[in-house]
């Protein structure tokens, strides 16, 4: 994947202030490359239409920062628009001083040019105001240019699809040409019977390794029985295998009832296991459960939580979010560990049974897809409390910022799906701004 490249592109006029636009260029510049060092500036302000295609001509940019340095009529975007097509963010600042003078920069007012133009283009774009030393601006930046990342990371995503989703489970099923056309992602498929029979062909000796590593990473993988450990590891290694092989970042994997009717052991700490490594890892074959994820951890740097929303309480405005047992182990509470147990429904392990580490801020989201086909997200915002596993399987308390059971009427009433990722980290501004590039609808709850 070619490097990720940002260019700030500060435009103006030469009749304005240019002693007060020259002391913005240079503290604009700092803040750029402490979000981004890699950020491409220009060696000076770009005052002519002439100096701004000089600046533009040799560039790919995968995401401009466009910055009225001073006042820039609609000239100097139109030509960023005609030569570039990806995200732009528009960056006004302050004016510096405010004495009954002169008029500085005239920042604004070039803004309003600006987004009058990137308008007719019909381009989307992020917005920020304020001067470059404003925390507020920086951690604004921050978020759009982690968006802009994310965006070209993905375009570069390889996904497997392993087996069908379930019966009545279609709202999980994903397109190929659709991934593509839409988020950029690549689709891989595979039945999940094929990778069954790959796990079945190992001896136990090759599979030991795997055996050692969930050991390592788990509490009571002892309880289970040898059979289903040693299985456990084949389906590991061919999982993993082929996630190598494939080079695939995230994948959907069918669970139920294959893996219990035809292998006689789970593939939830599988997917666990996958998870910890980095892959984003969604059961119920569920791709969009699985893409929502890959973002979650790329924001994060972290394993992220997936699983329904299955009870709420009024009273401490929290959502308990469940699932059967594929949770990262390094979600777990520290007070039990990645405990192993059996899969609630078939009575089967290993699966994950634990309850999740607290954390002050946390991002519940979702890819959605609407029935006339178009996308949207869900984003809400909470805290990750400090509570012990609520049923057998893995969970998730999180208070909520609104009113839980306002959350649960309204998002069932937008018809939702029941597939949830649960992001540790405020990561709202980020993942908004990434649903403005793609053109999607923002739910916030």
């Amino acid at each position: 994947m070619a490097a990720f490249k940002t260019v700030y592109v500060p435009a103006g006029a030469p009749t304005f202030h240019l002693e007060s636009a020259g002391k913005e260029f240079e503290k604009s510049i700092a803040l750029l490359r402490s979000i981004d060092e890699n950020v491409i500036v220009p060696d000076e302000m770009l005052l002519t239409i002439d100096k701004l295609e000089a600046f533009l001509e040799p560039l790919s940019p995968d995401l401009v920062i466009f910055q009225n340095i001073t006042f820039a009529n609609s000239a100097y975007i139109s030509e960023v628009l005609r030569r570039f097509s990806c995200p732009v963010i528009l960056w006004t600042l302050a004016e510096p001083v405010i004495d009954g003078g002169r008029l500085r920069l005239n920042s604004l007012t070039g803004a309003y040019s600006a987004a009058n133009a990137l308008a007719a283009f019909g381009r989307p774009f992020q917005y920020v105001f304020g001067a470059p030393e404003c925390e507020r601006v920086g951690k604004t930046l921050s978020s759009y240019i982690a968006a802009g990342k994310l965006l070209h990371e993905m375009r570069s995503l390889r996904m497997a699809a392993i087996g069908h989703t379930p019966q009545g489970f279609g709202f999980g099923r994903a397109l190929d040409s659709e991934l593509l056309s839409v988020f950029g992602v690549t689709l891989e498929s595979i039945e999940a019977r094929e990778l069954i029979d790959i796990a079945k062909s190992y001896t136990d000796e090759e599979v030991l390794p795997f055996v050692e590593k969930t050991r390592c990473c788990t509490v009571g993988l002892d309880k289970t029985p040898e059979k289903n450990v040693t299985d456990h590891a084949r389906l590991l290694k061919a999982y993993s295998d082929y996630v190598e092989k494939n080079r695939i970042g995230a994948l959907a994997s069918r669970c139920w009832p294959d893996f219990f009717t035809s292998f006689g052991t789970p593939v939830c700490t599988v997917l666990s296991m996958l998870n910890d490594k980095g892959v984003a890892a969604a059961c119920e074959a569920d791709m969009y459960g699985a893409l929502s994820m890959w973002l979650g951890m790329k924001l994060s740097g972290e394993p992220v939580y997936f699983g329904d929303p299955v009870s709420l309480n009024e009273e401490e405005s929290t959502i308990t979010f469940w699932h059967c047992g594929a949770a990262a182990c390094s979600l777990a509470r520290e007070d039990t560990g990645a405990t192993v147990g059996v899969h609630p429904n078939r009575k089967i392990g290993p699966a994950m049974d634990f309850g999740c580490k607290s954390a002050p801020e946390a991002t519940v989201f979702r890819i959605g897809r609407k029935p006339d086909g178009t996308f949207r997200f869900f984003l809400l915002n909470g805290e990750i409390l400090d509570k012990p596993k609520q049923f057998t399987g893995t969970s998730v308390v999180v208070k909520t910022a609104r009113n839980s059971r306002e959350v649960v009427e309204e998002s069932v009433k937008a018809s939702f799906e029941p597939h949830f990722a649960v992001i540790r980290g405020n990561h709202r501004e980020a993942l908004t701004a990434l649903a403005n590039m793609l053109g999607m609808e923002v739910c916030s709850f």
